[in-house]
């Protein structure tokens, strides 16, 4: 149980996260990023079942990560971060949700927010929020809502003074149960039309309620529950232009789902990694097979080096796709942008495949025992059912066909 967070009561409201105990480890470059994630995974691992199965909520593993420095990479050099690759970034998140795929996802919308202030923002919002980001604060999100068939934002940002107020209900809301700030997608009316923002919402404001009501079956612990504002008190300078940002050509959107990517390529190395020694040292192998161990049955040996060629394919597609999301960065015009998004599209689809298929083949390999629940084993195929359903796969199959044949870009938005 956390050290650091009382439980939540029944009802499922949290308060505010814990302030950082201390000002994170500053991380230098690429190489020291890649090397601390690996520290820490090795020590999420061992704790990873118990976490999902009881629904520990991480805290511990949270105030180490975000004491690691990791959380701060993307801060630009000229503001005091490493200012890593996309690339780079896209690693160190496979490499923690190898070991935990809800601590792989907590970080997600964090990384999200500084893109969109990297893109958007003016330069005080940015050196503001830089400086919040390595002091060991963590962003969530409150983007998406429910209730209704249309994707239009329904939570509105009015003026108050000098500032804004802000007003609605969000759901699936990773991250927000430990952020410090909410960005938060909010809409302004201009001449009839809806205009939207990103608001950075403090999570000790007045107003702000968190709900841990999150139950899905998998991706458990992410925090990803409900967000309700009532009259909430927003400074101007914490508000964010959004829909600008995809006007033009952007690398917001593949940004975005080069993150999601990097998630399921660690839950499928996590599913591998957890089926080499089950059936080496625990599974059957078939009775026609005419072999001693599990090891040595042939139609094993294909599944796994299936499981193997794919998830090889998949990071090799997942790598590809952070350099032409950086080189997009540099230079964004039409063309860079498409590029991205259609290279972060080829890598979700290929990351899909690979992390369902190891995470159903931990099963059909390692046999009945493979599905005991102490082990919990299964809590790889459900992170990976759970967090490939953000974006629906046969639509970066459409985007991709419709470039090649019909020479059509991919739409602009945060989910291509």
């Amino acid at each position: 149980m956390s050290l650091l967070f009382t439980p939540p009561p029944a009802d499922g409201r949290v308060g505010p996260a814990p302030a950082p105990r201390a000002v994170p480890h500053v991380i230098a470059d690429d190489a020291e990023a890649i090397a601390i994630a690996h520290r820490l995974a090795a020590q999420f691992a061992p704790g990873a079942a118990q976490r999902d199965r009881e629904r520990v909520l991480p805290w511990d593993e949270l105030e180490a990560f975000s004491a690691s420095g990791l959380w701060g990479i993307t801060v630009p050099r000229e503001h005091g971060g490493a200012g890593v690759s996309a690339e780079t970034l896209a690693e160190v998140i496979a490499i923690i949700a190898a070991a935990d795929g809800s601590l792989g996802q907590i970080p997600q919308n964090h990384f999200y927010a500084l893109e969109v202030l990297r893109v958007g923002a003016t330069p005080a919002q940015q050196a503001f929020f830089h400086q919040r980001a390595l002091a060991g604060e963590r962003f969530g999100n409150a983007l998406a809502e429910i209730g209704h068939k249309d994707f239009k934002r329904r939570t509105r940002l009015t003026r108050d003074g000098d500032g804004f107020r802000v007003d609605g209900q969000k759901f699936y809301c990773t991250g927000a149960v430990y952020a410090h700030w909410i960005p938060t997608l909010v809409v302004t009316q201009d001449d009839g039309r809806d205009v939207t923002w990103l608001a950075f919402v403090p999570r000790t404001a007045d107003g702000v309620t968190i709900t841990d009501d999150w139950d899905g079956f998998g991706q458990r612990v992410t925090g990803s529950g409900s967000v309700a504002f009532d009259n909430v008190r927003v400074e101007a300078d914490w508000v964010v232009p959004f829909l600008a940002s995809f006007e033009r050509p952007t690398t917001i959107g593949p940004f975005a789902q080069l993150l999601h990517a990097a998630i399921d390529l660690g839950i499928s190395r996590g599913a591998l990694a957890a089926t080499l020694p089950f059936v080496r040292d625990r599974a059957r192998p078939w009775i026609d097979a005419n072999v001693a161990n599990a090891s040595d049955d042939p139609l094993t040996l294909h599944h796994i080096g299936e499981v193997q060629v794919r998830l090889r394919a998949a990071e090799a597609l997942v790598r590809r796709a952070g350099r032409i999301v950086e080189a997009a960065q540099k230079a964004p015009d039409a063309h860079s942008i498409a590029q991205a998004s259609l290279a972060v599209a080829a890598a979700r689809a290929a990351t899909t495949t690979a992390s369902l298929l190891a995470g159903t083949r931990l099963f059909e390999l390692g046999g009945t025992s493979s599905t005991l629940d102490h082990q919990g084993l299964d809590r790889f195929w459900r992170n990976a059912r759970t967090h490939t359903l953000h974006d629906p796969v046969r639509w970066k199959y459409h985007a991709i066909g419709n470039y090649y044949l019909n020479d059509t870009p991919p739409p602009r938005h945060g989910a291509i």
